[in-house]
């Protein structure tokens, strides 16, 4: 298996975890209408991963920053949920980090 595929894989078993990760905010007090609604536009990207479409691996870094930067500050401001802050950080830094990776070890076509 290529790095390329391996990263593909490793992108969308991290969104799913984000996911997840996202819908886990109930346990820190969050309520459950807002958790849901926060992972509503991770769906938006997820047919690219999944056929590895390079456009699609290059808006979605973009994509993954509001989910950086709200992890960062509740891990930073909010000691109640700072558990779940650093995981739900930890996975969406992989996520970004892994849509990097395929960036760079998938080819650019030129058309």
């Amino acid at each position: 298996m290529s790095v390329e595929n391996k990263a593909r894989v490793l992108t969308v078993w991290l969104w799913a975890a984000v996911a997840l990760s996202l819908l886990s905010w109930i346990a820190a007090g969050y309520p459950w209408p807002i958790c849901v609604l926060a992972v509503a536009p991770l769906l938006a990207p997820l047919r690219g991963l999944v056929r590895g479409r390079r456009y699609t691996y290059a808006w979605a870094t973009l994509f993954a920053i509001p989910y950086l930067i709200f992890a960062l500050t509740e891990l930073l401001v909010n000691p109640a949920a700072r558990w779940v802050a650093s995981f739900s950080l930890l996975l969406v830094f992989g996520w970004f980090c892994t849509m990097i990776l395929f960036l760079r070890a998938s080819p650019a076509r030129r058309e």
